[in-house]
């Protein structure tokens, strides 16, 4: 059994954020609904296209990722028929999960109030750009302003030379992260309600996700007045520390190792890059002398890494105590040993490959289903709700659902 088998979620949202929430609650097995609008439904399926990459006909990644496991209404909420139907199924759920912004909720009757005077016990659940409170909390807004550019993250990572902002790595990037945390923070709404009887209104923002993800760096800041300045590309890495930094390796590839503790790890890495006269060189004989010799460390490193490939590098440090890793593409993560161990990368309904969300219960992978298409189980659900074909066709007809 899943954590959330039974738990019924109402997902009011659009784009990447708040329907990423609604994806890992799917796959830690709630029962997800997804209200899209009667008529475009959500502008995230219109996404076709990243940089390069570019997607054709048929199933999409930018809707996949956030969305598989759920099933989709398309239901207009501002006719009096939509809203009839959609107060039904409030009474029935147990999380309520929007991204609509405070005027929105209002105007269509979905605000706490309004949602609580149907099911007192509901879970409220917003994610939304900015925050609840504060002048700017009915402002909107994307992963790439509020997660990326104002909690710090982009200046963070750009250098000071760099004419520009360096953007975030990929689409969604802020939205996935924050939309796990919304998650995380239904399930402890959950819990809570399962212990007290008390539901919650449990509030997540890209902003506050975004400082949350910068955190260590933003308090070391304010410590010291002073913002963190990102390294000129090129650089190693670490000044003292030859062991933490980045090398190239034969095929324009790199290495990235991570060895706080130089001296420990020092012998090893001699004798795992055939180099062990350096063992016993005077000038790296403690962690102290490294750090007085890291410039021609770094050096000697750069050489050696730089005469075998990176899948050379790979297989011949797979025994090194030490913390190291590949830096490795968005493609080249595919045909990761460890990460096809863990199943971190599933088939979603047999269809398309899609990352796995984090969580993981009982040593195992949860098993996804397919997205739905726009509107696919709108019947479906006005059934269960107790509707009969008479009914449906009159609100099909008058367009309160697609």
């Amino acid at each position: 059994m899943k954590p959330l088998e039974g738990i019924r979620v109402l997902e009011v949202a659009m784009y990447g954020f708040v329907p990423s929430a609604g994806g890992v609650l799917a796959d830690w097995g709630a029962e997800v609904i997804k209200v899209e609008h009667a008529v475009t439904g959500d502008p995230q399926r219109g996404l076709k296209q990243t940089g390069n990459l570019k997607v054709g006909d048929g199933p999409n990644p930018n809707i996949w990722h956030a969305n598989r496991g759920k099933r989709s209404l398309g239901l207009d909420m501002a006719s009096v028929e939509g809203k009839e139907v959609l107060d039904e199924l409030v009474r029935r759920a147990d999380v309520f999960l929007t991204s609509f912004l405070p005027r929105s909720r209002q105007k269509l009757g979905i605000d706490v109030e309004d949602i609580r005077a149907l099911n007192p016990k509901i879970i409220y659940a917003r994610g939304s750009a900015l925050g609840p409170r504060g002048p700017e909390s009915d402002k909107g807004g994307f992963d790439m302003t509020a997660f990326w550019a104002r909690a710090s993250s982009a200046a963070s990572i750009t250098p000071r030379s760099h004419k520009g902002m360096t953007p975030p790595p990929g689409p969604a990037y802020g939205d996935t992260i924050s939309g796990t945390n919304l998650a995380g923070g239904i399930a402890a709404a959950l819990f809570r309600r399962e212990r007290t009887g008390e539901p919650s209104v449990v509030d997540v923002s890209l902003l506050g996700s975004g400082l949350w993800a910068m955190g260590q760096t933003i308090a070391l800041s304010l410590l010291l007045d002073e913002a963190l300045q990102a390294p000129e590309p090129g650089g190693h890495g670490s000044p003292s520390n030859p062991l933490s930094g980045l090398y190239r390796t034969s095929d324009d590839r790199f290495l990235s190792l991570v060895m706080l503790q130089p001296g420990r790890y020092w012998a090893d890495v001699c004798r795992h890059i055939d180099r062990p006269e350096l063992i016993d060189d005077p000038r790296f004989s403690s962690a102290e002398e490294i750090a007085k010799h890291t410039a021609e460390a770094v050096e000697i490193l750069r050489e050696v890494f730089a005469t075998r490939t990176l899948a050379e590098w790979t297989e011949r440090l797979g025994t090194l105590s030490g913390p190291w890793a590949p830096v490795q593409d968005s493609l080249q993560v595919g045909s990761d040993p460890q990460i096809r161990a863990n199943e971190y990368l599933l088939s979603a309904a047999g269809e398309m490959e899609v990352v796995s969300s984090p969580v993981q219960f009982d040593v195992g992978a949860p098993q996804l289903g397919p997205a739905p298409e726009f509107a696919a189980q709108t019947e479906e659900i006005l059934m269960e709700l107790g509707l009969d074909w008479e009914r449906i066709i009159e609100l099909k007809t008058a367009g309160a659902v697609t």
